[in-house]
């Protein structure tokens, strides 16, 4: 949200499917048989370089704006443009282009200055950074490994705009982690304050959340903001996927996850999107919302009593068997693959127990694959053959194997309990209170950078 917020709680839901996302990477495509480098960015240097769509290649070059020196042109907002209409839906066209040139335009300088003072502080983002960010953001939308730069390129559309915002938005949080660095200490006592204050709100109704957040602190920008936000809201509604846009889109800490922001309380929001959230049916989208600083959008996706939720967990161990190429063609494996499933096959005949599969597992799992997950709570796990197997699986018994795009998995099922997850444990206090204080960073850093920086916008190019 744009102003802090007074609570910002992650819940164990959530800890607990990043486990079950982290099994799941393993054998992507549920139970059943049978260029990501990218080049580093000049420092300067404007991104983009494709004209925008139904404009003369000539326009591509002129400028929209120069940011403390560095040029953003008429074909870095083609490109976020078109980023915006593959991930949405939206046709390719002039008139995409013209509504949404403002505020994209906007989002560019924002990027340019955080880009900027990253580099003032000698603040490197590693290819690999980003080609981890990018499968995170298929993770979080099902989506297989290279799905996202397929699907650009079956669009005709470069991945650049995107390996750029990427590169970007991990700046930005290195650059507010290094800055909050010295105050990131959470003290006991502010612990204990908040849990008191968390038992007293036992029994009241909180609110699973995503948040798009769309900036519009200069009074010149809302109607702009305004209609960015009613865009999105109308793609999404015609089904584009939340986290994605988040990702692209949101201008807060959450975006790379999404836009989770994870169980909230009504008092803990600010006040207009409480108002909205407490009448919203689950599974609803928000209209754009006016907080301090622009709008929000926000999807609501579950309620609950807060300290009162009682969720299925299992603990596991996984062995994986890699595949060399991936399997495209299940009737027809490679040799490889086909030894593969001999080992899988194998394992499941001769390894009984966790303490058995642990031992193995470390034999054979490549560095990306956990021999254990973690935590993970069945309910938040997909496809549902697989979260039947979690749930019905006899403890100490080793799965048959379980085919993948890349590779093949046995498991065997640890502990299996009910638990409340709804409780409140220190460390999720000390989460919130550093996202608060790093959220709050953020802005305050982007209000100062504002109003040093040098920003010349060109109403009709050069």
């Amino acid at each position: 949200m744009s102003t802090p917020r007074q609570g910002h709680r992650v819940s164990p839901t959530r800890l607990c499917l990043a486990g079950a996302l982290a099994l799941l990477l393993a054998f992507p495509m549920g139970v059943g048989a049978a260029e990501t480098a990218t080049k580093p960015k000049s420092t300067g240097a404007p991104s983009g370089g494709q004209p925008s769509m139904g404009q003369p290649l000539a326009d591509s070059s002129r400028i929209a704006a120069v940011v403390n020196g560095d040029v953003i042109s008429q074909a870095d907002i083609a490109s976020r443009a078109r980023l915006f209409a593959i991930s949405t839906g939206l046709p390719m066209s002039p008139e995409v282009i013209d509504r949404l040139r403002s505020q994209i335009l906007r989002q560019l300088i924002d990027e340019r200055l955080r880009v900027q003072e990253a580099q003032r502080r000698k603040i490197i983002i590693q290819d690999a950074q980003i080609a981890a960010a990018i499968k995170d953001i298929e993770t979080r939308n099902s989506m297989q490994p290279g799905a996202l730069r397929a699907k650009f390129a079956a669009a005709g559309v470069s991945t650049i705009a995107l390996i750029d915002q990427i590169r970007a938005q991990l700046a930005w949080s290195a650059l507010l982690r290094d800055t909050v660095g010295p105050r990131m200490h959470i003290t006991d006592a502010e612990v204990a304050e908040q849990q008191k204050l968390e038992a007293q709100s036992v029994g009241k109704t909180e609110y699973r959340l995503g948040e798009i957040f769309i900036p519009a602190e200069d009074p010149g920008n809302i109607a702009d903001a305004k209609r960015f936000a009613e865009t999105v809201i109308s793609e999404l509604h015609a089904g584009a996927a939340f986290p994605l846009v988040a990702a692209q889109f949101s201008q807060n800490q959450s975006a790379l996850e999404g836009g989770e922001i994870g169980w909230q309380q009504a008092n803990q929001l600010d006040p207009a999107v409480a108002q909205v959230v407490s009448q919203m049916p689950v599974g609803a989208i928000s209209n754009p919302i006016r907080v301090p600083g622009g709008f929000s959008v926000v999807a609501l996706q579950a309620k609950r009593e807060i300290g009162h939720e009682m969720a299925t967990i299992v603990t596991l161990r996984q062995a994986f068997f890699p595949f060399t190429v991936p399997l495209t063609d299940p009737q027809n494996p490679t040799d490889q693959q086909r030894q593969a499933l001999l080992k899988a096959r194998s394992a499941t005949d001769t390894v009984h127990g966790c303490d058995q599969m642990e031992a193995f597992a470390k034999t054979v799992n490549p560095p990306d694959k956990p021999v254990s997950p973690g935590d993970v709570r069945t309910e938040g796990v997909n496809p549902p053959a697989f979260r039947q197997l979690l749930e019905t699986l006899p403890l100490g018994k080793t799965t048959e194997p379980l085919i993948s795009r890349d590779g093949i998995a046995v498991i065997t099922i640890c502990t299996r309990d009910q638990k409340n997850i709804g409780e409140i444990t220190a460390e999720e206090v000390q989460r919130r209170l550093l996202n608060e204080r790093v959220e709050m960073l953020s802005r305050q850093t982007m209000r100062d950078l504002h109003r040093k920086a040098s920003i010349d916008i060109r109403d009709n190019g050069v």
